[in-house]
């Protein structure tokens, strides 16, 4: 018989069908000749012979008549066939037998040599033994020397197809030839690819693996790039690899394009482990022509523990001045997380060239985010937000416009706990600074307790539907707060002691919820308000020095009550428009109205806490001396009611406006499509039916829409019904009795924002970047902040190639009227500006971005920074300019991608300050 060009004699015919014959029976190999759990230990009986086949009842057993014996001692009634036997097998195991079994498949064939012991698979070929996972075209297990040879083959092209790949516990590596011993796991390699860590390749030609964890090569080199001819490496004759630890090797030189660099290095130290590991933080330098070389980022990571670390910076300049930070980072999962960041600044800047004059300052900062997770403890919560710095600070900081030109700072620290889910008591404190003014605010003990509403009518058990009167419900909110207000140029113990206050503010609403009556719902209130002061101040104008100066300041303990009283309506009116053409998409128009009217009542029980305040002559000729009426209690914590009686009305009317349209494309929903036009667009006022003049009050317009779910629009605006006198003071007169419309606009806002971006070229690779962000440990306030400001000074480094183009603007305008400082009449203060940014692809490996600030009040550009970026595959370029700003700003690096050589760069930063 001739079987693959082979003559095979009857006997040894003979001898592989019954071979096939036993494995079928005993073992049931499925047909793609995937190995049975015991086939290993039938090769590895000490005889070469077949052993026949038996039953399991055949088997002789040998009872333990030690344990039997003595149950048959006594009153023993168990019968002997009941009795449990101890049974042992009677074969021989060799010694060479292996501690797991081979599962095997091969696609082509399985050849089995019985005498050598020999196993070969064909094709598609894969062998599993423990953790290792070795798949190729062709593996041979020789069963004497317990070794595995995975080899390759070549197609009709020649090119390889099958290379031998090994995965065992995290490591896969990929060779031409691979020798693996299944005993002592160890084996050899020929001109293998494999990882090491999530980031590093390693390639080399030959590798020897000693234990599951260590390697050595021969040749090889060390790469992030995923390519089999990468564009960088890092060259070595000898290496040793530590899975999940570290690499060493013997001298060793970089390469790019397989030229090599002419900077060699005795040897090299490589971390592949994951996670985090303490070490030293390399600088970058940096040239400014205030400041001089400097060294930025030299610094020192240290791992406390696995919920603690600190990071160490620093930056040195030429000319004198430094920066020390110092941040400490925890983080508990699903506990909490939180960061400290201190920061020192020791600033020498030279004033103008060619002269030794230096603008020196040292300025500090602290910042503090902690946040606790909400299932940690249910009920539960303590988050702190603290943002304190020298009020010169910001103004020291390099190419950071949104830092340069923030002047408003605020902190809060608060404690909340919840009882029964009802009674609440939250714990406080804030802070706010002013860096223009130099003023700061410290409010330090906030504390605020609210007890839920109690309804005393109702009756514990319901029966039927309730009364009416049984919704009358009753709450209670309480709020203590103390504080301070000082300069900081002028900030000691003994002045913050001076200037401290406290207060307390009781709130008792009392409602009723009426059961609705046709269209209209009708709410009865009231409200009982009362507040504590620790302090009286008494003011007078100095007409010789045109200023209103403090009399001075009379601590104690007062009170003011306050008592309304309201009725509100509300109900809401639809219509809608749908006589439209058959052949038009637009199918209808809905207005919903909401009309509110709430006619009120409040005593007048505050009058005796104010006074009139003499102010600067009303008319130029200085004949009529002004007058204002001001509180003893204005600055308090929580400051005065207001005065005089309240009788009238308040009114408000709301719009919502939709259409309904039908869809060529969409076909769901019938291919009818809803879209809101304007979200919300009407007014609100009130009319004072007891006061003496000047009743009705400003009318305040709103107005907020989405167009086509891409552009925001925010708008309002102030109307003031009286006619203004000289000063800008309102009269008694209203302004339609002079012919002039219904008012004036005193102040107003505008704010419209869109943003724009193309589709992604790969959608798949953005919804990983959606799901990796979403998988991240959320960060707190003071990183969220960190890192967009590092995203705003380098936008090259954070280029998405895959996503074509993007932009973004916005556009703001407020407006108000404020007295003047001497209180001689009213200024109008405008501000106005455009934020934009955006970027494109200018060739698939090219993109270019632009982010500014312009200011449209003074019709200049504040700030500017362009940007370039170029995918060099595992390698980025990136260029940054800041030409229009506080401070100018250049810098180009080219850098890996992978996170594992981010300190691996080429680096040119300079800026200078507007000086």
């Amino acid at each position: 018989m001739n079987m693959n060009g082979r003559k095979i004699s009857s006997k040894y015919l003979l001898t592989l069908i019954f071979t096939a014959i036993f494995f079928s029976v005993t073992f049931n190999s499925p047909a793609n000749y995937s190995s049975a759990t015991r086939f290993c230990k039938i090769l590895t009986t000490s005889r070469d012979t077949i052993r026949p086949l038996f039953r399991p009842d055949t088997i002789p057993h040998r009872r333990n008549t030690t344990g039997l014996d003595s149950l048959r001692s006594g009153n023993d009634t168990i019968p002997d066939s009941l009795h449990r036997r101890v049974d042992t097998l009677d074969y021989k195991i060799s010694k060479d037998t292996l501690e797991a079994a081979i599962d095997y498949k091969a696609s082509d064939s399985v050849v089995m040599d019985i005498p050598t012991k020999n196993i070969t698979l064909y094709n598609k070929a894969n062998t599993k033994y423990k953790d290792a996972d070795l798949t190729a075209y062709k593996i041979q297990y020789d069963q004497q020397r317990n070794l595995v040879i995975a080899t390759p083959t070549k197609d009709t092209a020649g090119n390889a197809v099958g290379l031998p790949k090994m995965v065992q516990q995290d490591q896969t590596m990929t060779s031409d030839t691979i020798v693996y011993n299944i005993k002592s796991q160890k084996g050899l390699t020929q001109h293998t690819y494999t990882t090491a860590g999530s980031d590093m390749f390693v390639h080399a030609e030959k590798m020897k693996k000693i234990s599951p964890d260590e390697y050595y090569g021969y040749r090889g080199i060390f790469t992030t790039c995923n390519l089999d001819t990468p564009h960088f490496a890092f060259r070595t004759n000898k290496m040793k690899l530590i899975n999940k630890k570290f690499a060493i090797t013997g001298p060793v030189h970089p390469e790019f394009e397989g030229v090599p660099i002419p900077v060699y290095l005795p040897f090299g130290f490589f971390p592949i482990s994951t996670g985090r590991h303490s070490g030293l933080l390399p600088p970058q330098f940096t040239a400014s022509d205030q400041a001089g070389i400097g060294l930025e980022g030299l610094g020192y990571y240290k791992v406390i523990n696995d919920y603690f670390d600190v990071t160490f910076r620093t930056n040195l300049y030429s000319y004198g001045g430094w920066n020390l930070y110092v941040t400490p980072t925890y983080r508990k999962r699903y506990r909490y997380s939180g960061q400290l960041n201190f920061a020192l600044q020791n600033t020498r800047l030279l004033t103008s060239a060619g002269k030794d004059e230096y603008t020196t300052g040292r300025t500090w900062s602290l910042n503090w985010g902690h946040t606790v997770d909400a299932k940690a403890r249910p009920g539960t919560n303590f988050s702190a937000n603290v943002n304190i710095m020298s009020t010169k600070y910001n103004s020291y900081i390099p190419n950071n416009p949104t830092a340069n030109y923030n002047n408003q700072l605020g902190s809060s620290v608060t404690y909340s706990k919840t009882w029964d889910g009802k009674y609440n008591l939250t714990v406080g404190a804030t802070h706010s600074q002013n860096n223009q003014t130099r003023q700061i605010q410290v409010s330090l003990p906030n504390l605020a307790f609210t007890a839920p509403t109690i309804y005393p009518l109702q009756q514990k058990d319901f029966v039927g539907t309730p009364k009416w009167y049984e919704k009358l419900g009753i709450g209670l909110t309480t709020n203590i707060s103390g504080g301070a207000t000082f300069y900081d140029s002028a900030a000691n113990f003994k002045k913050i002691i001076d200037t401290f206050q406290w207060g307390v503010q009781n709130s008792i609403p009392i409602s009723l919820a009426l059961p609705l009556k046709g269209a209209v719902q009708v709410t009865p209130g009231m409200s009982f308000s009362n507040r504590i002061f620790s302090r009286q101040l008494i003011r007078r104008y100095n007409i010789i020095k045109n200023k209103v100066d403090t009399l001075g300041i009379e601590k104690g303990i007062w009170s003011m009550e306050d008592v309304s009283f309201s009725l509100s309506l509300a109900t809401a009116i639809f219509g809608t428009f749908q006589h439209f053409g058959k052949n038009s998409r637009l199918m209808g128009i809905r207005h919903v109205i909401r009309p509110t009217v709430s006619i009120s009542y409040k005593p007048d029980l505050a009058s005796g806490a104010y006074y009139w305040l003499n102010t600067p002559w009303t008319d130029t000729l200085h004949r009529v001396p002004g007058k204002q009426r001001v509180s003893v209690f204005e600055g308090a914590t929580y400051g005065p009611f207001g005065e005089g009686v309240f009788g009238g009305i308040s009114f408000g009317l709301d719009n919502h406006f939709e259409i309904k349209t039908r869809s060529k494309k969409d076909t769901s929903d019938g291919g009818v499509k809803k879209t809101t036009i304007i979200d919300g667009i009407g007014f609100n006022g009130s009319y004072n039916y007891l006061a003496d003049s000047m009743k009705l009050s400003q009318i305040t317009f709103y107005f907020r829409s989405t167009l086509a779910q891409k552009i925001n629009i925010t708008g309002g605006a102030t109307l003031d019904p009286y006619v203004p006198d000289s000063t800008g003071r309102d009269t008694k007169v209203y302004a339609w009795q002079k012919g002039r419309s219904l008012g004036r606009i005193t102040g107003g806002n505008l704010a419209i924002s869109t943003s724009f971006k193309s589709k992604p070229k790969d959608d798949k690779l953005e919804k990983d970047k959606e799901a990796l962000q979403k998988d991240q440990i959320p960060m707190t306030m003071e990183e969220q902040q960190a890192q967009l400001n590092y995203i705003r000074q380098n936008p090259a480094q954070f280029a998405d190639f895959n996503i074509p183009w993007s932009l973004n603007l916005s556009f703001s305008l407020n407006f108000s009227s404020s007295p003047k400082p001497d209180y001689t009449g009213f200024q109008t203060i405008v501000s106005s500006s455009i934020n934009y940014s955006g970027d494109f692809n200018l060739t698939e490996k090219w993109k270019i971005g632009l982010n500014g600030y312009y200011d449209v009040r003074y019709s200049k550009m504040q700030s500017l920074t362009m940007s370039i970026s170029r995918d060099m595959h595992c390698w980025q370029m990136s260029i940054n300019v800041t030409p229009v700003g506080y401070s100018h700003f250049f810098n180009f690096t080219i850098s890996p991608k992978s996170g594992i050589l981010q300190d691996l760069k080429i680096n040119r930063t300079k800026y200078f300050y507007n000086q």
